[in-house]
């Protein structure tokens, strides 16, 4: 059985797809963009926009009863390979130990012209 999580302090979806999915003890969070929730506005940076969708996976995460300690696995995906290390600074905040599997690759281009999008599944 899956049940569909949103919460309002995460950006809404920008297409036909849910924030996050609960199928049994599985939780896949779609890839978050750099949204703030309340002022609809991506921060400038690489910083600030990977510090704003760590912020917006904890906000599904939360409300689906999760942490960042229940994370298994994370996708991160850059507009450009320059910023691999600064993403993985902020990163590294949230996940100092028992780190999740995780791949990081760049692509030609992400949703809204945002530098950074991380996809993430956790399991309880």
């Amino acid at each position: 059985m899956k049940k569909i999580v949103h919460t309002e302090k995460a950006p809404k979806a920008i297409g036909p797809y849910s924030q996050a999915v609960l199928a049994g003890n599985t939780l896949y969070i779609s890839g978050q963009v750099p949204v703030n929730p309340e002022t609809g506005v991506i921060p400038e940076g690489i910083t600030a926009q990977t510090e704003q969708v760590m912020k917006n996976i904890e906000a599904i995460l939360t409300e689906a009863g999760f942490t960042f300690a229940d994370v298994v696995k994370s996708t991160c995906l850059l507009a450009d390979m320059e910023y691999f290390k600064p993403m993985n600074e902020v990163y590294a905040k949230y996940y100092q130990t028992d780190c999740p599997a995780r791949a990081a690759f760049a692509v030609k281009g992400l949703p809204l012209g945002a530098l950074v999008e991380i996809e993430t599944i956790a399991v309880k």
